[in-house]
């Protein structure tokens, strides 16, 4: 699976680590955001540039990391057609995926700690969507959308 990671500096830690166990997996990454943890970098450059690759076709699917992953998802779900979720714990992951068929998870590096951001992005990456009751939700934000965005 092809994936984008993006962050501002002060998930930009937490990002790497990401990268680094996304690729250990065989996914292939798109890196975007922030090029240190020192030098200021907004997150919502880092958010525009993570929808751009999902809306491009370079990624299938994204992961939005900011202070604490607020602004980055407020951010990325300005976007037509996409639904991320920011989460703190593995459950909501899960359902992140199951549910919404949710495309960009987003977490808080300043709120998770490494080995939970790992396990929720494991959560992200082998949850199906499990559509039937759920795939006409997701169709009625999908209309929604359509409607707001004419």
């Amino acid at each position: 699976m092809k994936f984008v990671v993006s962050s501002d500096h002060a998930g930009y830690d937490l990002k790497m680590k990401v990268v680094d166990h996304l690729k250990s997996k065989g996914h292939e990454v798109i890196v975007e955001g922030a090029v240190s943890g020192t030098e200021p970098f907004s997150y919502v450059e880092a958010g525009q540039a993570l929808v751009k690759d999902i809306n491009d076709g370079k990624a299938e699917r994204g992961i939005a990391i900011c202070g604490t992953g607020i602004g980055i998802s407020i951010v990325v779900n300005k976007f037509k057609g996409i639904r991320c979720g920011l989460c703190s714990n593995e459950y909501m992951a899960r359902m992140l995926r199951q549910h919404n068929n949710g495309q960009v998870l987003a977490m808080g590096a300043r709120v998770v700690g490494q080995a939970l951001a790992l396990g929720m992005v494991d959560a992200f990456i082998d949850e199906p969507f499990a559509g039937e009751r759920h795939a006409q939700r997701v169709n009625d934000i999908c209309a929604q959308e359509d409607e707001l965005f004419k």
